[in-house]
């Protein structure tokens, strides 16, 4: 297994559910046994096939997908987890089959995981602003309840899920 796809969550047993160098590369999977094991509906699947992530083979007019098949749909879900678009999971995947190094790989991981973290840096700031305004606003009632002689009858966590 690449360094690459290690970097993407498919470790030495990785996502695939396979050791390295085991005896799993030849198996073929139904899309769904697919479905089930990644938690996705068969028109997912189809949907990332149709988008040039996926490329099983056909026995007639049914779908049989290969070890390796199986391996890029574990970075796919991997990809969306990490809140990668399928565009760039696309791109990811297309380089790791031309470049043997990995290297423009490697270098457009970097760039879009270190774009990823500088959103999710300013998601949180966007946050914490937010509920630091919302305690100042629980607390501006709370204290006119108090000063008004009215009983708060909702406490945070009456309002848990």
């Amino acid at each position: 297994m690449s360094q690459p796809a290690r970097l993407m969550g498919l470790g030495v047993r990785g996502d695939d559910g396979f050791a390295a160098g085991a005896d799993g590369a030849g198996r073929s999977f139904a899309i769904g046994e697919l479905a089930d094991e990644f938690g996705l509906t068969h028109r997912t699947i189809r949907h990332y096939e149709d988008e040039g992530l996926l490329a099983p083979q056909r026995d007639g007019t049914v779908r049989v997908y290969s070890h390796r098949d199986r391996a890029r749909l574990a970075l796919i879900c991997r990809g969306k987890r990490l809140g990668f678009s399928l565009a760039e999971i696309k791109e990811f995947l297309t380089l790791y089959d031309a470049d043997e190094i990995q290297k423009e790989q490697m270098r457009f991981m970097q760039r879009i995981a270190r774009r990823r973290i500088a959103d999710l840096e300013r998601q949180l700031q966007d946050v914490q602003q937010t509920l630091g305004e919302l305690r100042i606003i629980d607390t501006q009632i709370s204290d006119h309840f108090r000063k008004n002689g009215i009983t708060e009858t909702h406490t945070p966590e009456d309002t848990q899920p």
